[in-house]
């Protein structure tokens, strides 16, 4: 009885190192690589540029006054339509002190220069009637009188300026009435009524009252990355697909390509511009975000596969075709085969010769 059980217990020692040394060995067995098989179709492959953009007037103007002062009325609204000279608002001149006292010392200046002239052609003209003084003396001494007038209506006008925005010798010239100069829609009017502004001049561009677009002429401004940009050229057709209305598929024609690269989050890009025909059942918002798809190339009924199917190596480019059962998935066999490829659009490629229908490709690894 002991001799069975020590037999026994032997033989269930043998076995457990034997399913251990088994068990490790297969442990330590690589996976099987599997891979995707991929089966070349027939398609139509078209390669693509895209930019993105905003549509935008392609006339459109910032408001400012010329004079510095306080909004007294505003006579538009956002939405509103005006015409070239249509009246957008008035602005009530708030005179600065110190430019108001420089201009009335120049008047005075002005006046006391003009009572001296004025004195001495007085005096020249009794000597130039009694023969004294020659004529040519006499008019030159008539041309300083003349020109100390003009210098003292000048004075006086740029007071009447600084007071009131204009002044009697300029006429129809307003630096009070701020007017529309084009035809359009009013964009936005950041103003108030009360609201304090500054006048463009040298110095500043001024504050602007409002802002007015030509919506009947609307333009795609957008960027393209470098990559790309050396594929366009002017009068290439785009499809321009809007955020804002989905189903709305505009046509536009690409007409300015930047010469000049802008850094742009990290990447250099360049700007485009573009046409746009908006159907009259359509209506565009300036601003509207839109991605712009200019056809490059196109191949239609093109025999492809999946462009992670391809190998390259230099020039050429290499697929790995399957020559074991497709079913058996741990045994999988390739045979790598040179290939004569076409068009891609970044996802499948034409496939010119090397492969033949029914043919699998190994694709990437499961």
């Amino acid at each position: 009885m002991k001799k069975v059980l020590k037999t026994t217990g032997w033989v269930l020692v043998a076995f457990f190192v034997l399913y251990t040394f088994y068990f490790l060995w297969e442990q330590s067995q690589p996976e099987p690589v599997v891979y995707e098989l991929v089966s070349p179709q027939q398609r139509d492959i078209v390669k693509k540029a895209t930019a993105t953009g905003t549509l935008e007037a392609r006339d459109q103007v910032e408001l400012k006054p010329l004079a510095t002062g306080v909004v007294g009325r505003l006579l538009v609204k956002a939405g509103d339509y005006v015409k070239v000279g249509d009246l957008v608002a008035t602005i009530r001149i708030i005179p600065d002190m110190a430019q108001l006292n420089e201009a009335l010392n120049q008047v005075e200046a002005a006046r006391i220069i003009l009572g001296e002239e004025e004195r001495e052609f007085n005096r020249l003209k009794s000597l130039f009637e009694k023969g004294v003084v020659s004529r040519e003396e006499y008019e030159q001494k008539e041309a300083r009188l003349a020109s100390a007038q003009e210098s003292l209506k000048g004075a006086e006008s740029q007071v009447e300026v600084i007071k009131r925005g204009q002044s009697a010798r300029s006429g129809s010239v307003s630096t009070t009435d701020l007017r529309s100069t084009i035809s359009g829609l009013v964009l936005s009017v950041p103003v108030k009524e009360g609201t304090s502004v500054s006048g463009t001049s040298a110095y500043t561009e001024g504050t602007t009252v409002a802002k007015v677009a030509d919506m009947s002429d609307i333009i795609f401004r957008g960027y393209i990355d470098e990559t790309q940009v050396n594929l366009l050229h002017e009068g290439m057709d785009m499809q321009l697909t809007l955020g804002s209305i989905k189903e709305v598929s505009l046509p536009a024609k690409l007409e300015y390509i930047s010469p000049e690269g802008e850094l742009r989050n990290g990447a250099k890009m360049f700007k485009l511009e573009g046409t746009v025909h908006v159907p009259a059942d359509v209506t565009i918002r300036s601003g509207y975000s839109a991605s712009a798809s200019i056809l490059l190339d196109k191949v239609s009924n093109s025999f492809s596969c999946d462009e992670t199917c391809i190998e390259f190596d230099g020039d050429d480019a290499y697929v790995y075709v399957l020559v074991s059962d497709p079913d058996d998935e741990e045994h999988q066999q390739f045979e790598r085969r040179s290939v004569n490829v076409g068009l891609s659009d970044g996802y499948y490629i034409e496939l010119k010769d090397g492969v033949k229908a029914g043919e699998l490709l190994r694709g990437n690894l499961k």
